[in-house]
């Protein structure tokens, strides 16, 4: 029992008093104790020389994995495949060179190759080289002295459609030389002078100019027409005149050049030869031609070309040349040029032109007549055909002889005038050093 009046708390049965509690009820002044973080606990160095051989195994069971590994036949299967595969590659691109050096095309067609005195065959290699993918000079001059090839002779050979270099080797160590006949067209010459050179050159069959009169003036232009099948490629103007050397006149269809044909060709196959790289050349020029020029069709062109080629032999000159025909047919002046007086008069032309000449009217005299005159009046370069299509950017209308070479262009009477009494000048002073 407890005592009611009694001021002390009761202590229930089995309950402990409370140390931190003196009797009056107050807690005493205990130092606190400060607060410490507290670490890891730290591998001893047994632990960690424990850690460090467990490592070392693992690196080492792996290290001897690998070995293995490499020690397996897999492994070695595995490279030996890779390494010849490599081999394998680098087999194939050496294969592909050989062949291609040896066996590659040109892309050509048949042609004649003219080998001069001195040449070798390793000449022959830029070529192949420039044109086909993966050839190899070396290889090629290899292959060439592996076949104890005899020295190259000059001459003229015949080489097929897309050859190798192994064919054109054997060719031309063969000495498969073609018989060839030269037939040299000068730039400006006559078609009288091409069936001339045709009918006196030995080894060519004659089958449309034979007994055929082809002297200037005198030629059997309706015979070598019919013979060569080309009357459409005239003006109806030309197929149908009465003048001799304007009616189905084929004058200036044929490319001037030098040309190389084999033995037996007929002059048929010759002058359509020549007549068809002249109507390429044309075409080429006509469809990229100045919009300003005053030609109406390709054979006007071809007309002024050949004016052109007899004016001037200089290249440069042949666009200023050009400039002022075109110039003088745009101002309807007359071209007033002395070739075509030449022309006109035909045979009777002995090498000068008198002032009879100048006045008389001729179909071909352009101080008579207006515009161009009814035909070429010679065979014309391409480099002519394409300055009359493509004429400088002059407004020059006149050009006389300087007397030193070339010509002095100018753009009125005035100052052409005094140009010709300078080119006079110059004659005079050459003719008195001459006689000196």
């Amino acid at each position: 029992m407890t005592d009611p009046n009694s001021n002390k708390p009761s202590s229930l049965s089995g309950d402990q008093p409370d140390p931190t509690v003196d009797a009056a009820g107050a807690q005493p002044d205990t130092p606190r104790q400060p607060q410490v973080d507290i670490e890891p606990d730290r591998p001893t160095p047994e632990q960690k020389r424990a850690t460090d051989i467990s490592l070392i195994s693992e690196s080492s069971r792996a290290q001897k994995q690998q070995k293995i590994e490499r020690d397996s036949p897999s492994f070695f299967m595995m490279r030996g495949y890779q390494i010849l595969l490599v081999l394998a590659l680098i087999a194939a691109f050496l294969l592909a060179m050989v062949y291609q050096t040896l066996f590659g095309r040109l892309d050509q067609p048949q042609k004649m190759v003219t080998i001069e005195q001195g040449e070798t065959y390793y000449g022959l290699l830029p070529q192949w080289q420039k044109e086909i993918p993966l050839f190899f000079a070396s290889i090629a001059k290899a292959y060439i002295k592996s076949q104890s090839l005899t020295s190259l002779h000059a001459g003229t050979y015949q080489l097929p459609a897309n050859p190798t270099i192994t064919e054109t080797l054997d060719i031309l160590q063969q000495g498969a030389k073609v018989a060839m006949v030269k037939v040299q067209i000068i730039e400006g010459k006559r078609a009288a002078d091409l069936y001339q050179t045709l009918q006196n050159t030995p080894g060519i069959k004659l089958e449309v100019l034979d007994k055929v009169k082809t002297d200037m003036g005198d030629v059997d232009n309706a015979s070598i027409i019919a013979g060569l099948g080309l009357t459409e490629v005239l003006p109806q103007s030309v197929q149908t005149s009465g003048d001799p050397i304007v009616t189905q006149n084929l004058e200036g269809w044929f490319a001037p050049d030098t040309y190389y044909f084999g033995e037996g060709t007929s002059d048929k196959q010759i002058l359509l030869d020549l007549y068809k790289r002249q109507q390429e050349s044309l075409d080429k020029a006509w469809a990229s031609r100045d919009p300003g020029v005053p030609y109406k069709t390709p054979y006007e062109a071809l007309v002024m070309a050949s004016i052109i080629e007899k004016e001037t032999s200089v290249a440069e000159e042949r666009p200023l040349v050009a400039a002022v025909f075109a110039n003088r047919l745009n101002k309807s002046m007359r071209l007033q040029t002395d070739p075509t007086i030449i022309y006109g008069m035909g045979s009777r032309y002995e090498g000068n032109i008198r002032r009879s000449d100048i006045n008389e009217k001729t179909a071909y005299n352009t101080y008579q007549i207006d515009g161009l005159p009814p035909t070429p009046i010679a065979l014309p370069s391409a480099a002519s055909i394409e300055a009359t299509l493509h004429p400088a950017d002059s407004e020059a209308l006149y050009f006389v002889a300087t007397g030193n070479g070339g010509h002095k262009f100018t753009n009125s009477l005035a100052e052409h005038n005094r140009a010709v009494q300078e080119y006079l000048k110059v004659r005079r002073e050459k003719r008195a050093a001459e006689a000196n």
